[in-house]
């Protein structure tokens, strides 16, 4: 069963603490990508040298969320087109760890960013590169349908809007915010892993390709869902991320992913008889 977690009320910090803190993080993963030794992927590869699909997905770009512009959206749009021409391509090696800003970079109107929208404590407000969590959300939900290891992944904090058409698990996203919030991805495989991401005209696209055929399949899946009253008035949205591994029809096991509690920006909806 889930852990009954009691979120505290969150808190508003001032703005110098934020920059403070957000000026330590950001140097301390600039420390930790060049001292830590790890092996990062910056190659990109052509398709000959991937032939086999191992799992794709993709996102409609446009969505019409309460209380949103759809100027921001247009153009995080825009933003998106800006960042996956930096990931497009890239091969992750045997050993290799994907890091998801380390690729990017830090998004800035210099480089063609525009304002769009993030999220900050629950509400959502315009800044620079806004919108590059759906990049983020697509790649780690196509990874957990891999062999590859997920070595950091951000929960969202706050579940900002009611679900509408939702596809899938509540929770199975991945936040970014540069460059402390990061995703990063190792293989430790022997075969070679290449990530494709395009933009059509309704949707952002993905998949995972390898020079090898990939034996397992994997079906992702929530336990324990559940919405819980806080004692300082708001509610809270918690569930467990699991997936089975498949070879053939059989289950060889089952895998915990992750744990989410996200605080809820809008009101549940209740049923009649409550």
């Amino acid at each position: 069963m889930l852990t009954r977690n009691t979120l505290a009320k969150p808190r508003q910090r001032s703005t110098l603490r934020l920059a403070v803190g957000k000026t330590y993080f950001s140097l301390k993963r600039y420390c930790y990508w060049l001292f830590s030794g790890t092996k990062f992927a910056r190659n990109k590869g052509s398709d000959g040298d991937v032939p086999f699909t191992v799992f794709s997905h993709q996102t409609p770009l446009l969505r019409k969320l309460p209380k949103v512009e759809m100027w921001l959206q247009h153009n995080k749009v825009d933003n998106l087109k800006t960042a996956v021409k930096k990931i497009d391509g890239v091969v992750v090696r045997p050993g290799e760890t994907f890091s998801y800003w380390r690729l990017i970079g830090k998004p800035t109107a210099r480089k063609g960013y525009k304002p769009g929208m993030v999220l900050v404590s629950g509400k959502y407000t315009s800044g620079t590169g806004g919108g590059l969590c759906q990049l983020s959300n697509l790649i780690y939900w196509m990874t957990l349908h891999t062999p590859l290891t997920v070595v950091e992944r951000w929960r969202h904090s706050y579940d900002v809007f009611p679900d509408v058409n939702r596809t899938q698990p509540f929770g199975s996203g991945a936040t970014c915010s540069y460059n402390y919030i990061d995703l990063q991805i190792r293989n430790d495989t022997r075969q070679l892993f290449c990530l494709h991401v395009f933009l059509t005209d309704e949707f952002l696209v993905g998949e995972w390709k390898s020079d090898k055929p990939v034996q397992q399949k994997y079906e992702v899946y929530e336990k324990d869902h559940l919405i819980t009253h806080e004692p300082w008035g708001g509610y809270v949205r918690h569930n467990r991320i699991y997936r089975r591994v498949l070879e053939g029809e059989k289950v060889i096991r089952e895998e915990p992913v992750t744990e989410n509690h996200a605080i809820m920006m809008y009101q549940p909806m209740l049923a009649e008889s409550e």
